[in-house]
């Protein structure tokens, strides 16, 4: 783009004109500023500045006076390399939470048939999405809906209903009913499509039976559920048909508090009581009206926000990371193409911690750079300068890579990297003067 634009702001211009949603539109103008471009860079400079103080040391050893030892030398650039790989981990999280705003979060319905899964998904999306019907049973296979849900970009999927093979007596005896291959794949799919979700909504139902009214708790659907809170925690959970309930507090908050037994930890704002016969059809582009007999609107409300924190950025616990908190907002916007080569540029700092903390003597002895300073022990001295240098030659081609990974990401390729360390080399040790 004639120097005027780098990769990175190409890319966001493209996603920009692209946006279907609010929070995709703005994610896409966090990359236009050029923020994302100068951080990747001013990373790749602290990598070429560490690998300039090896290649120096590699070099230049046996004619120049170094005020440090190779050992110290080598501590200080692992030190380092550890902080910054605890940066780039970080912005790697919040690059997969920026995709999830870009991509669409994933969200399946999850309950015991004829719960009113498809229902409530009617009720999401403001139209006959699913077909519904009293007989149990009616959803086979996932169907899949994408909606803008309070600007976030949302794929529903309502799968089919969950549940244990009944049991009949039958000549005296106790015998399982066969659940059909059909149904059997079907509740198969539901449980992939949950496990693979970002967010998963239980849905319950009330049901009465010789005028009794009562939550159908299905051992498998609680199985499942509870195995994904524990695993993820990313469940909510939705107690549907509460028309059925009579409008007594007590009896919804008995209702509640049986419901919350069969969940073990899972906290009580994630717990929301729907009617999905009640009130007008709710308007996903609108999701906060006034008027919410059916508490849908309440759930919605609670869902957007379930969004929100499942996009927010993660931050670093320690200020000396990043005195800048914008840093990590910014780090939402960028791409998978980034992500990967962040995650192959962590890979080569991964491998150059490997060869420069570690090393072996040739009498056998062992020693080890601490990145937080030092060695660990006395033994160090041992090592011959043959194996020291091996090893800080391997090293600092690792850090070569990982600086070719953060290029690659603003398009700049190679281009004066050799020019660049030489610079390091003759501006920190004073080489040839």
């Amino acid at each position: 783009m004639n120097n005027r634009l780098d990769l990175t702001q190409v890319e966001a211009l493209g996603d920009t004109l692209s946006a279907d949603t609010e929070q995709q539109r703005k994610l896409s103008i966090r990359g236009t500023t050029g923020g994302l471009a100068k951080r990747y860079e001013d990373w790749r400079q602290q990598l070429l500045y560490a690998r300039g103080e090896l290649e120096a040391l590699i070099d230049f050893s046996e004619d120049q006076h170094f005020d440090e030892s190779p050992a110290e030398l080598c501590a200080s650039v692992s030190k380092q390399i550890v902080a910054l790989k605890r940066i780039l981990l970080i912005h790697t999280q919040n690059a997969v939470r920026g995709e999830l705003l870009r991509h669409g979060i994933s969200v399946s319905l999850l309950g015991p048939p004829n719960a009113g899964k498809s229902s409530l998904l009617n009720r999401i999306v403001g139209r006959e999405a699913a077909i519904v019907s009293h007989e149990a049973g009616t959803t086979r296979d996932v169907v899949e809906i994408g909606l803008d849900l309070g600007g976030y970009f949302c794929r529903f999927g309502d799968t089919a209903g969950l549940r244990l093979a009944k049991e009949a007596v039958q000549g005296g005896q106790s015998i399982l009913e066969a659940i059909n291959h059909i149904e059997q794949e079907g509740m198969r799919r539901a449980k992939a499509r949950a496990a693979d979700s970002d967010l998963v909504i239980v849905v319950l139902g009330f049901e009465t039976v010789n005028d009794h009214t009562a939550l159908n708790f299905d051992a498998e659907v609680c199985a499942v559920a509870n195995q994904l809170h524990q695993e993820k925690g990313n469940v909510l959970l939705v107690i549907n048909k509460s028309d059925l309930l009579p409008m007594d507090e007590f009896r919804r908050d008995s209702a509640l508090r049986i419901a919350l037994d069969h969940f073990p930890g899972l906290a009580r704002d994630r717990v929301y009581m729907v009617s999905c016969i009640d009130g007008p059809p709710a308007d996903a582009s609108t999701p906060f009206q006034s008027s919410d007999p059916g508490g849908i609107q309440k759930f919605l409300q609670g869902l957007i926000q379930q969004f929100g924190r499942l996009t927010e950025a993660v931050t670093s616990e320690s200020s000396a990371d990043e005195p800048d908190p914008s840093v990590w907002q910014e780090a939402l916007g960028a791409t998978e193409r980034h992500r990967v080569l962040l995650e192959a540029c962590v890979g080569h700092l991964d491998a150059f911690l490997a060869e420069a903390t570690p090393s072996t003597a040739a009498d056998g002895q062992r020693y080890r750079f601490d990145p937080a300073g030092g060695l660990d022990s006395a033994d160090a001295t041992r090592d011959t300068a043959a194996d020291e240098e091996a090893d800080i030659v391997v090293a600092a081609e690792h850090l070569r890579f990982a600086a070719d990974c953060l290029a690659k990401i603003t398009g700049r390729g190679d281009a004066g990297d050799v020019n660049e360390v030489l610079g390091v080399v003759f501006e920190k040790f004073c080489v040839g003067k």
